[in-house]
């Protein structure tokens, strides 16, 4: 049974990669690049459009908002970036062979990678069971061998933090009293999500973060560090 996630988490892999592929190198590279920017969109604005969706819902569908507004924004954002480039880049790109195949295998395992990341992230955010089927917040969901979800959260964070720097990093409280350093972050995304698919197991219900909070603190410094980072 630990194995039947993995094998779900491949075969969206392997289906992404072979239909890619047969986009050529020209349209695999300009895919990747859409599924990829439409991922860090989505990251950005799926809680606020969560929320307001939970707003408008019933409590029956309240649970779902996130998830929902996660994989909906993530497949309305790649369509309409390839849309996009269709029309900007419409001919492929004249390669030598050896290249052309090379690029377009290349490009294609990078999207089918970062697609299933991205999917395997919006799972932490559906109403299901803290663990099921393989499926473990903490643990490398691709056979214990990697962990496509949380390396995507890093990448996110990264560039969240380094790259696009401002006043709101995408998740994680600020701590700028911890003994020893300038400042450090803690995200919290798989931590927030577990306990709340956790408390809707068992009846709770509670909202991420707390009293219907959702996403991270904006930067703004906690007012005490605790002594270590979170952990599950």
């Amino acid at each position: 049974m630990d194995a039947l996630f993995g094998l779900i988490l491949l075969v969206v892999f392997a289906a992404v990669t072979w239909c890619v592929a047969s986009e050529g190198a020209w349209g695999a590279a300009l895919t990747f690049l859409c599924v990829l920017f439409a991922g860090l969109l989505t990251m950005n604005f799926f809680e606020p459009i969560a929320a307001m969706i939970e707003d408008k819902a019933g409590n029956f569908l309240a649970p779902y908002a996130d998830v929902a507004a996660f994989v909906g924004l993530f497949t309305i954002l790649t369509f309409l970036g390839r849309l996009a480039t269709d029309q900007i880049a419409p001919t492929d790109l004249e390669m030598d062979g050896r290249l052309y195949q090379a690029a377009r295998w290349v490009f294609a395992a990078a999207t089918g990678y970062t697609t299933m990341a991205i999917l395997l992230t919006a799972v932490h955010t559906a109403p299901l069971p803290r663990s099921f089927i393989g499926f473990r917040p903490e643990g490398n969901n691709l056979f214990e061998f990697d962990a496509p979800d949380r390396r995507w959260l890093g990448f996110v964070q990264h560039v969240s933090e380094r790259v696009l720097p401002s006043n709101r990093i995408f998740d994680g409280t600020v701590y700028k009293d911890v003994p020893g350093t300038d400042q450090q972050v803690w995200p919290s995304f798989a931590i927030r999500y577990a306990t709340r698919r956790q408390d809707l197991e068992s009846g709770a219900g509670r909202k991420v973060g707390g009293g219907g909070s959702r996403g991270s603190t904006g930067g703004s410094p906690a007012p005490a560090a605790p002594s270590a980072p979170p952990s599950f």
